[in-house]
C-alpha cells in the first residue's frame, strides 16, 4: 500500500518527476531505476512520477513502461505513491497505457495534455474523461502549454474536476492569475511543475511539487514546503531565494539532458539519453557545476 493521503494532499507533498536510468548500451536499467527511486525516497519525496516526460517518455516502449513501474513499486510502492504518466496524444493509446497501470499496481495516473495535434477544448475534456473512466485510480492531469501546444482552459479544468477520480493538476502554465482561479474555483489539489514557481504557486493555493529539481535537492524543497504550510513564509523565501542558481542551471537546456548530467555527477543510476535527446556538452556540464554549487548541492 502507498503511504496515506488526504483529498487536500492526494499524493503527498513533494514528488520527483523521475528520469529512466539506461545502461551504456541503452537498454532500460531496472536495477539502477530501483536504486534511484530509493534514494530519491530516502531523501524525502512523498511520491515519484515514472514515465513522464522527464523519464523519456516518448522513447521507452509501452513494455518498458510497465516493468519500469513494476520495479519502483517494488523498491518504494510501500512507502511512496508511484504516480504512472500515461499521457498520449492518442485517447486509446493512453487508455491501454492506464489499464496497464492499474493491473501493474500503480498507486494513480499523470495524465498530460495531447500533445502536437491540437485538440480544442472539448477534446481536451473527452480525452481526459475517457482515461480516468478506464480505471479506479485517482488522476492528476498536466497543463504545459509550452509543450503540448495546447492550455487547459480554465472553464475545462472546471468541468473535469467534477469527474470523481480528477483529483489533482500538475501546473506548468506559467500563469499565477489563471492558475488563481482554476484553484478557487475547481478544489483540485494543486501541483507546481514549474520548478521557479514552486514558492509563488504555493501563495495562491498550490498544496505541493512535481519538481524536476528534486534529483538534487529534494530536502530542501521538503523544507520549504513545511516551512510555508506551517506559516514561516521569511524561512521558505530564503529557501527560494538560495536555490534559484539550481532551478536556472537544471533548465539552461533540456532538464533531462541536465538532470542526467547532475546524477552522473553525483555518481547516481542515469546513463545516457535516447535519441533525440543528447548528452550534454563539456561547456554545459562546467556550468551546470557552477550552478549547482551556487545552490548549495554537493558534486
Amino acid at each position: 500500500m502507498a503511504p496515506t493521503s488526504t483529498p487536500q494532499t492526494p499524493f503527498g507533498r513533494v514528488l520527483t518527476a523521475m528520469v529512466t536510468p539506461f545502461t551504456a548500451d541503452g537498454a532500460l536499467d531496472l536495477d539502477g531505476a530501483q536504486r534511484l527511486a530509493t534514494h530519491l525516497v530516502d531523501a524525502g519525496n512523498d511520491g515519484l512520477v515514472i514515465n513522464g516526460t522527464t523519464g523519456e517518455s516518448p522513447t521507452t516502449s509501452d513494455a518498458e513502461k510497465a516493468d519500469l513501474v513494476r520495479a519502483v513499486l517494488e523498491a518504494v510502492g510501500d512507502r511512496a505513491h508511484v504516480i504512472a504518466g500515461v499521457g498520449t496524444n492518442d485517447t486509446h493509446h493512453s487508455v491501454e497505457l492506464a489499464r496497464t497501470a492499474q493491473r501493474t499496481g500503480a498507486h494513480g495516473l499523470l495524465i498530460v495534455t495531447p500533445y502536437y495535434n491540437k485538440p480544442p477544448q472539448e477534446g481536451l475534456y473527452r480525452h481526459f474523461t475517457t482515461v480516468a473512466d478506464a480505471t479506479e485510480l485517482p488522476v492528476m492531469l498536466y497543463d504545459i502549454p509550452g509543450r503540448s501546444g495546447v492550455p487547459i482552459g480554465t472553464e475545462t479544468l472546471v468541468r473535469l474536476a467534477e469527474h470523481p477520480r480528477i483529483v489533482a493538476n500538475k501546473d506548468a502554465k506559467g500563469d499565477l492569475g489563471r492558475a488563481s482561479w482554476a484553484i478557487a474555483r475547481t478544489g483540485l489539489a494543486w501541483y507546481s511543475g514549474d520548478d521557479m514557481l514552486n514558492l509563488p504557486l504555493l501563495s495562491v493555493g498550490a498544496v505541493g511539487f512535481v519538481s524536476v529539481v528534486g534529483h538534487v535537492v529534494t530536502p530542501e524543497l521538503r523544507t520549504l514546503v513545511e516551512a510555508y504550510v506551517s506559516g514561516d513564509v521569511q524561512k521558505a523565501t530564503e529557501i527560494h531565494q538560495k536555490l534559484l542558481p539550481v532551478y536556472t542551471g537544471m533548465f539552461r537546456t533540456q532538464g533531462v539532458m541536465t538532470t542526467k548530467a547532475a546524477l552522473a555527477l553525483q555518481g547516481l543510476p542515469a546513463g545516457p539519453l535516447r535519441s533525440p535527446m543528447v548528452e550534454c556538452s563539456p561547456e554545459e556540464i562546467a556550468q551546470l557545476k557552477i550552478d549547482l554549487a551556487a545552490g548549495g548541492v554537493q558534486l
